[in-house]
């Protein structure tokens, strides 16, 4: 099964490449490298926002990361022409906005891993990963993911 069937099959439309709010590109290709520059998440179009911890639960957290993998996968297929190109899933980078005690960013993480997997297979789609709580994201976004993936 392709990519697009798979992405199909759990009714996911790949969103447009955002336009960037500061000065740096979307993303960056080099060999056989694709970086994605972070993506904050969206609700309905508009930052989502708050605090893990305080105003958000976990599970809202995690379907924020989620739909910031979909994001990904839209500024990804504008970085490859073609998502059946993706290879690998190398490494993704989450940070959480969240109070001091707040300590599950890893869960909300698993928003955007589980969907990697997901949609390209356990091999494909499994990657490092790193998971921070931060204080801030620009905003006032509850999360904020980069990526990178290997092209074939």
């Amino acid at each position: 099964m392709s990519v697009y069937d798979k992405l199909t099959q759990l009714g996911i439309s790949l969103p447009p490449v955002a336009v960037p709010a500061a000065a740096y590109v979307p993303f960056v290709k080099t060999g056989n490298l694709v970086f994605l520059s972070g993506h904050v998440a969206k609700k309905d179009g508009k930052p989502w926002v708050g605090q893990l911890g305080a105003s958000i639960a976990t599970d809202e957290g995690k379907q924020a990361a989620r739909a910031i993998a979909i994001d990904l996968l839209g500024t990804l297929h504008a970085a490859t022409g073609d998502l059946n190109k993706i290879t690998r899933i190398v490494k993704v980078m989450s940070l959480v906005n969240s109070t001091s005690t707040f300590t599950e960013q890893h869960l909300v993480t698993n928003g955007a891993s589980e969907l990697f997997a997901e949609v390209f297979g356990p091999e494909k789609g499994a990657h490092a990963r790193s998971a921070f709580g931060v204080a801030q994201i620009p905003m006032g976004c509850c999360v904020e993911i980069e990526l990178i993936a290997e092209i074939g």
